[in-house]
């Protein structure tokens, strides 16, 4: 595919060097809501950087996937704290709102569920995080119309 693979504007300007990789990584993620590989490998080969770096710096980080992800990040805190709150029936409702029957990425790519550890929101258990937006003391019966909100934000952007 070639250096073509790389989104325009993505990379330019003072980008150079190995020390700009993971900001480099972050807007390709931002754009294509993962890491394709041979955008990976354009990358390599446009700020010569070998592929390994590369390849070792975007499995390394959590934020980074070289899966496709949804266009909209739903993390479900597990902690100790939204746990004893209820969390498993929060991502339950989640999973069965979404037509899910574990985590991963709807078909339609618009949401990807996963669960986490911890969201530093303790206080607020339990806490389920879209995007950068943090709904706390979450219920069940909320939950329908919070996916609602940001499948509508999917239909105006279509």
């Amino acid at each position: 595919m070639g250096e073509s693979a790389i989104p325009q504007g993505i990379g330019t300007g003072a980008w150079q060097g190995v020390e700009n990789l993971i900001p480099l990584l972050q807007e390709v993620q931002g754009e294509y809501h993962h890491l394709p590989a041979d955008v990976l490998r354009a990358i390599s080969r446009r700020f010569n950087i070998p592929l390994t770096q590369v390849f070792h710096v975007a499995t390394f980080y959590n934020c980074f996937s070289l899966e496709p992800r949804g266009h909209h990040q739903v993390k479900v805190c597990l902690g100790t704290a939204c746990h004893v709150r209820g969390a498993q029936r929060i991502l339950d409702r989640i999973l069965r709102e979404l037509g899910m029957p574990a985590c991963g990425t709807t078909r339609d790519y618009a949401f990807t569920v996963e669960p986490v550890r911890c969201l530093g929101c303790c206080a607020l258990a339990p806490i389920v995080r879209v995007d950068e937006r943090t709904y706390g003391h979450l219920q069940q019966s909320k939950i329908p119309k919070v996916l609602q909100h940001y499948r509508s934000l999917a239909e105006v952007a279509a």
